[in-house]
C-alpha cells in the first residue's frame, strides 16, 4: 500500500507521517518512509530540493522550477518508492507530485495543459492508494513555523517559496483542497487546526487499518462519514470589544492544548486582560513570550523580561527593540545578559547611536564581532564605517570581486548598511547580494535614490515580500503602482501602508478587505478611530468572524494598542 501525506510547510504532516509510519511498524507491517524525518530518502531528490529553496536562485522561473520540482519526484520514485513498493508493506510519502502540481498551477499560476503531462509521464502509472491531505489555516501554520524557529534557534535563510509572501501558502491551502475535491475515493481531508496530535494520528491509522483489511474504498467512505471536525468557531464580533473576547476565548482554549501557539498570537500585545495571559503563558512558553515583548515598553512587560532572563535570555535581548531600545531599564538588562547571550545583546544595540550603544559594542566586539557589525544598520557616521572597514579587513573581503557563497558574512554586511544610500554602501550592496540577495534587497529599506528603484524593479517579480518591507510609509507612485500590482497576491503589500490616509490606500483597502481582512484592519492604525476606518472594520469581523489574525488586531485597538502601540513605562 502507498500512503501519501499533503499539506502546505506548518501543517504538521511530517510530524504525523512519521508517527503514523512508526505507529505501523509497531503493528508488525514492514514500513518504509521515503522522506522520514523530514529528509528524502534520496541524495539527489534532496540536493534538487535544496536547490529550488536556495534564495540565491532568484532568477529561477517558474516552468524551469516546475520541471526541477518534477524531476525531483522522479528520480524519488526511481531511486527509493518503486523498490519500496516491491518490498514493504505499507510504504510512506511525505509530499508526491501532487506538490509540484500545486505549487506550479495554485501557486505560480501556471495552466493546467502544460502541468498535467508532465505530471502524468512523471509518475509513470505510479498513484497512491490513499492520500491524507493534512488541511491547516495558513495563519496557525505560519504561527507553528515560527514557534519552530524560535525554539530551535534555525537561522537558515528563507525559502525561494517565502519570498512571495504568506498568500502563497494560501493558494497553495485552496490548491490542495480542490484536488481532493476532484478525487475523494483517494484524499482524505483531516483538519488539523485544534486536534490533539494522538487524535490525528489514531484516525489516520484506522484508515489505513481499514483499508488494509476491507479495502480502500471501504476505508475512504468510512473516514468521509467520521471525519475529524473542528471545535465550535468562536462567536461572531461586531465590535473591538467583542474582538477582544472573542480572541481571549481562542486563546485560553488553545492555551490548554499547545500554550506556544497561544503565547505566539499574544506577541506584541499588552493590557490588563492580555497581560494576565501573557503573565501564566510564561510558566509553559517561555521563549515565546518572550520574543512577544519585542518593542513593548509597559510596566509588565517589563517585569516579564526580568522574570524570563534566566529562562529566555536570547529573547529578552532581542526584544529591547524600537519603543525599548533606549529605556533605562533596557540598558540595564544588556549589562546583564552581555556576558550570557552577546550576540542577541549586539544585536539589540541596531541603529543606536549614542556613546553609551558604542561602549558596549567594543566591550561586545570580541565575543560577537558579526552582531556588532549588524547593529550598525541605519549608522552614516565615521566611528560606524571605521568598525565597518575593521570588520571587513579582518575577514580580508574584496568588495571589487564578488564573494563566493558565504551566507552568513555577506548577510551581517547587508544589514549592516540598512538604510545607506552613499557609494561606498552601494558597493558593498552589490557585493554580498550574490550569496544574500534577500538580505540586500531588505536593505534598501528607507532609500528613495533611482538605484534603489531600479533594484526594486528588478526584484518585485521573484521577490515582493521583501521588497515590500523597504517601502513602509513611502508616499510615491511608484511604490503605490507596485502595491496595486501585487496585493491581490501578496498580502505583504499592505504592510507599508499602515495609518496613511491616501486615496489609493483606500482603494487597496477595499480591493484587499476580502482576501486579507487582518491585514486591510492593521493598516487603518489611526484611521479605524474614523467613521471610514470603523465600518471597515466591522464589515471584515462580519465577514470572517474566525480570523484570528483579524480577531489579535481588533483586540489590539480595542485596548489602544493602534494609537499607541507601545505603552512607555514611567
Amino acid at each position: 500500500m502507498f500512503v501519501v501525506f499533503e499539506g502546505i510547510d506548518g501543517s504538521g504532516k511530517t510530524t504525523v507521517s512519521n508517527r503514523v509510519a512508526e505507529r505501523l511498524r509497531a503493528d508488525g507491517l514492514r514500513v518504509e518512509h521515503v522522506r522520514e524525518g523530514g529528509r528524502f530518502a534520496s541524495a539527489v531528490t534532496q540536493g534538487i530540493r535544496e536547490f529550488c529553496r536556495d534564495t540565491r536562485n532568484l532568477a529561477l522561473g517558474p516552468r524551469a522550477e516546475f520541471l526541477l520540482y518534477a524531476a525531483r519526484d522522479v528520480q524519488l520514485l526511481e531511486e527509493a518508492l518503486e523498490p519500496a513498493l516491491s518490498r514493504a508493506d505499507v510504504v510512506v510519502a511525505d509530499r508526491f507530485l501532487y506538490s509540484a502540481e500545486v505549487l506550479a498551477r495554485f501557486g505560480r499560476g501556471l495552466p493546467e495543459s502544460n502541468v498535467r503531462p508532465v505530471l502524468e509521464a512523471a509518475a509513470d502509472g505510479v498513484e497512491p492508494d490513499l492520500v491524507f491531505l493534512i488541511d491547516v489555516d495558513p495563519s496557525v501554520a505560519r504561527g507553528r513555523r515560527k514557534i519552530t524557529k524560535i525554539l530551535t534557534g534555525d537561522t537558515r535563510p528563507p525559502s525561494r517559496k517565502g519570498l512571495t509572501g504568506s498568500g502563497m501558502q494560501v493558494r497553495l491551502r485552496n490548491g490542495y483542497r480542490e484536488l481532493a475535491a476532484r478525487d475523494p475515493q483517494r484524499w482524505i481531508v483531516v483538519d488539523n487546526n485544534d486536534q490533539d496530535l494522538a487524535v490525528v494520528i489514531n484516525h489516520i491509522l484506522a484508515i489505513v487499518r481499514t483499508a488494509r483489511a476491507q479495502g480502500v474504498a471501504a476505508a475512504v467512505a468510512h473516514a468521509h462519514l467520521t471525519g475529524l471536525r473542528s471545535p465550535t468557531a468562536p462567536a461572531s464580533a461586531a465590535t473591538p470589544k467583542d474582538a477582544l473576547a472573542a480572541f481571549l476565548e481562542w486563546v485560553d482554549h488553545r492555551a490548554v492544548r499547545e500554550p506556544q501557539l497561544a503565547a505566539y498570537v499574544l506577541a506584541g500585545l499588552s493590557g490588563h486582560d492580555i497581560d494576565d495571559r501573557r503573565i501564566a503563558l510564561a510558566q509553559s512558553a517561555p521563549h515565546v513570550i518572550a520574543r512577544g515583548l519585542r518593542g513593548l515598553s509597559d510596566a509588565v512587560s517589563w517585569d516579564l523580561r526580568r522574570r524570563l532572563c534566566d529562562t529566555a535570555p536570547q529573547g529578552v535581548a532581542l526584544s529591547l527593540e524600537e519603543e525599548a531600545a533606549e529605556a533605562t531599564e533596557a540598558w540595564r538588562l544588556r549589562a546583564v545578559l552581555a556576558d550570557l547571550v552577546p550576540i542577541e545583546v549586539a544585536l539589540s544595540l541596531e541603529g543606536l547611536d549614542d556613546d553609551e550603544a558604542w561602549a558596549m559594542r567594543a566591550q561586545l566586539y570580541p565575543q560577537a564581532p558579526d552582531a556588532v557589525m549588524a547593529s550598525l544598520a541605519l549608522l552614516d557616521v565615521p566611528r560606524a564605517w571605521a568598525m565597518r572597514e575593521r570588520w571587513l579587513a579582518e575577514r580580508n573581503l574584496d568588495t571589487d570581486i564578488v564573494w563566493p557563497a558565504a551566507y552568513e558574512l555577506s548577510r551581517v554586511v547587508a544589514r549592516s548598511i540598512t538604510g545607506l544610500d552613499g557609494d561606498r554602501a552601494w558597493s558593498l550592496r552589490k557585493a554580498a547580494r550574490a550569496a544574500a540577495p534577500v538580505a540586500a534587497i531588505v536593505s534598501l529599506k528607507g532609500l528613495h535614490s533611482d538605484r534603489a528603484w531600479r533594484w526594486r524593479e528588478r526584484y518585485l517579480a521573484r521577490a515582493p515580500k521583501p521588497v515590500f518591507a523597504t517601502l513602509a510609509g513611502f508616499d510615491d507612485m511608484r511604490a503605490w503602482t507596485m502595491r496595486q500590482a501585487l496585493v491581490a497576491r501578496c498580502r505583504e503589500a499592505l504592510d507599508g501602508i499602515i495609518g496613511m490616509d491616501h486615496p489609493i490606500a483606500w482603494e487597496i483597502r477595499e480591493a484587499s478587505l476580502d482576501a486579507w481582512p487582518s491585514t486591510v484592519v492593521k493598516s487603518l492604525g489611526v484611521l479605524v478611530s474614523g467613521t471610514r476606518g470603523d465600518d471597515m472594520l466591522r464589515r471584515a469581523l462580519a465577514a470572517h468572524p474566525e480570523n484570528i489574525s483579524l480577531l489579535k488586531h481588533s483586540a489590539a485597538i480595542a485596548t489602544g494598542g493602534h494609537l499607541t502601540p507601545h505603552v512607555m513605562a514611567a
